[in-house]
């Protein structure tokens, strides 16, 4: 595939699709961002002419499209279009189908720095209370939570979790997360108990749907009622509404979590590579935004209790 001879295909939205290929077979990126990337390549190719042959494109034709996306959309937006676009074409060149990256010259816009959104501790509990017991999946629903916030795994590896993936023996989940890399996660005791609660109800369930000679899903650890896997869909929105029940006046999701879990680790002390590792961030540099909020609680601490502290 290395020739340029060797592809047939020369529109624009031909190589897209190559990209979006690879992107899946190869690199094992997940669908929300495939989707993201084949949206935001498109896009750019209705603005370049989808017939375009490849190798007519130039900075000038990438500068009037960054023209155009910074006219109606926000800066963090406009970066993550550029970043689609700066990984199509560099896989454009490693292919050898065009000779120079036109995206060499384009620099990217600077973004705000946005202090992410968590939990107090007392909030965190008060969520994990919500579902209540004796409830539909209220055993199931307070596993997710526990689980949650005990790993701080993102809602896509949460929900492809397999019973093969967890290990009760030595207290860990075995996760694969963004770009196919896998990772090993310590689970807390409490989420483990919550755990078999829910196998309790879970195999209850499976029994009914195979008596009624239902399909089901075997290998995944959270299900709905028809047995099948919970869905990113689902959970986000069932942990929204645990957050409204628990009183909490700020948007929960399960992100939000991620990032309590974080920011509660650093706040007792944690170091910065052992939250990166246990969050799966390749770049330190992800991490470090937590930085941020563990500088705003030690403000607070030092307000609250230093003698000589500027208080309003």
């Amino acid at each position: 595939m290395g020739d340029a001879t060797a592809y047939t295909i020369w529109m624009l939205t031909g190589y897209i699709e190559r990209f979006i290929t690879w992107l899946t077979d190869e690199k094992g990126y997940s669908p929300h961002t495939i989707v993201n990337y084949r949206r935001d390549l498109l896009e750019f190719a209705d603005e370049a002419g989808t017939e375009i042959n490849v190798d007519s494109l130039d900075a000038r034709i990438i500068r009037n499209y960054v023209y155009s996306l910074n006219i109606r959309n926000k800066s963090s937006s406009v970066a993550r279009k550029l970043s689609a676009l700066r990984t199509f074409f560099k896989f454009l060149e490693r292919e050898s189908v065009i000779r120079h990256n036109p995206m060499g010259s384009i620099s990217m816009p600077k973004q705000e720095q946005h202090i992410p959104v968590f939990l107090s501790v007392d909030e965190v509990f008060a969520l994990l209370e919500a579902p209540g017991r004796g409830g539909n999946f209220a055993a199931r629903d307070t596993a997710i939570l526990e689980l949650l916030y005990s790993t701080g795994l993102r809602v896509s590896e949460l929900v492809s979790c397999n019973l093969a993936s967890l290990d009760f023996a030595s207290e860990m989940v075995r996760v694969r997360g963004k770009g196919n890399r896998e990772r090993i996660v310590p689970i807390g005791q409490q989420a483990l108990k919550t755990l078999r609660a829910y196998f309790v109800e879970r195999e209850e369930l499976l029994r009914n749907r195979l008596q009624q000679g239902k399909k089901i899903d075997m290998e995944a650890v959270f299900l709905n009622s028809r047995g099948t896997r919970l869905t990113v869909r689902s959970i986000e929105r069932l942990i929204a509404e645990y957050g409204q029940k628990a009183g909490i006046d700020k948007p929960v999701t399960p992100h939000v979590l991620r990032h309590s879990f974080a920011t509660h680790l650093l706040e007792m002390g944690a170091d910065m590579r052992s939250v990166q590792e246990l969050l799966g961030h390749v770049s330190l540099s992800t991490t470090q935004k937590y930085t941020h909020l563990d500088m705003v609680h030690l403000m607070k601490v030092y307000d609250k209790a230093h003698p000589k502290a500027r208080r309003k």
